[in-house]
């Protein structure tokens, strides 16, 4: 029975998109960190100060073609459905609306920030200067978004990365608040949010992004995550694993398959649950939606999938990378970040809709 049909690769989509999501980020604070050189006119003979002001205005460049080949990459790929106007309009997105909507508006600023500054001459340096506080609001927005919508939100190094972005816009606004002439009270209250938004920011990483079952909390659209009713559901006869082998191994599967006629986009829905044996003893869960095609098959829109023992059947989740035939790749993350790659290739009784086949696993990182 032919009920996968060949989608293609999306592995390079799905790391275009994560890699320059992160590089924008570390942009946007390269942006920050220069704008507020900039301000305090700091140079020196080797550094003059137009050296700062043109790097800080290629920089600003150069995040903005970034986001723009992640907004292009996160279209593109289907797993999850993103819109091309979700990435200028702010929490309309079916995927996770606020914390997607948030990097909607950090973009959104920054193109309004790069706007007016090649406008600079006709709307005047008083209307420009204010304009230009947006580069402060779109830094910390763009950091919630990364961390409220970003596969790698529980990743240590990105953890690491968030935490050094953070001290190095605080170490610059500091050092602009001590040049400030304003009011003693204008400058301790700024110097108090310095401190403040980030505590806030840990806070809520710790109780949102940081902590389990974050992603249907975000607002993941329930096709794209392994249903809590699957753990229910795995047979307590066979004996309790604590965590799957390290990889490389092969098991034998053995499941069934279900599919269900979605009303929107005549799109439709495959469900494959089964539990493998052998080389390891574990469930497995994939979720694939698509159009149907003319010889039977489905073109792959947006896949889910999940992998672990018997006690935590959900310890690897992630989805479909490479999709050819009954032959698919899924890329499947734990919550410390480690990745492993699943080869399954499937044998599906056309009468019956049972399962059967095998399951390789090779350790990515």
């Amino acid at each position: 029975m032919n009920v996968l049909a060949a989608a293609g690769d999306t592995r390079m989509l799905w790391y275009a998109t994560r890699g320059t999501g992160i590089v924008a980020l570390v942009l946007l604070t390269a942006v920050v960190a220069l704008g507020i050189a900039g301000s305090q006119r700091l140079r020196s003979e080797r550094w003059p100060r137009f050296l700062v002001v043109g790097l800080h205005r290629n920089l600003t460049l150069l995040t903005l073609a970034f986001l723009a080949v992640h907004i292009g990459t996160a279209v593109l790929d289907g797993y999850a459905p993103i819109r091309l106007l979700d990435a200028v309009v702010p929490f309309l997105s079916a995927y996770r609306p606020v914390w997607l909507g948030l990097g909607a508006v950090a973009f959104d600023l920054l193109l309004a920030l790069t706007v007016t500054s090649l406008l600079r001459a006709r709307i005047g340096y008083r209307s420009w200067r204010a304009l230009h506080w947006l580069a402060y609001v779109s830094w910390p927005v763009a950091l919630v978004h990364a961390l409220g919508t970003g596969s790698d939100a529980r990743v240590s190094w990105l953890q690491g990365l968030a935490i050094v972005s953070t001290l190095c816009v605080a170490a610059a606004v500091l050092v602009r608040v001590r040049a400030a002439t304003g009011a003693g009270a204008t400058r301790l209250a700024a110097a108090s949010l310095v401190v403040l938004v980030p505590l806030g920011t840990l806070v809520w990483y710790r109780t949102g992004p940081g902590s389990a079952g974050w992603a249907a909390r975000a607002g993941t659209p329930t096709s794209l995550l392994a249903p809590a009713a699957a753990a229910a559901k795995v047979s307590t006869a066979q004996p309790v694993v604590a965590t799957l082998p390290s990889p490389p191994f092969t098991a034998q599967l053995s499941g069934s398959l279900s599919q269900a006629q979605q009303t929107d986009a005549q799109l439709v829905l495959l469900n494959i649950r089964g539990q493998t044996t052998g080389g390891a003893r574990g469930v497995l869960w994939v979720r694939l939606q698509g159009a149907p095609t003319a010889d039977g098959g489905v073109q792959m829109t947006a896949s889910g999938a999940s992998y672990g023992p018997p006690s935590s059947p959900n310890e690897y989740v992630g989805k479909i990378v490479q999709l050819n035939g009954t032959q698919m790749v899924l890329e499947l993350n734990d919550s410390a970040g480690t990745t492993i790659d699943l080869t399954v290739d499937l044998q599906i009784d056309s009468a019956t809709r049972q399962v059967s086949g095998t399951v390789s696993a090779s350790g990515v990182s």
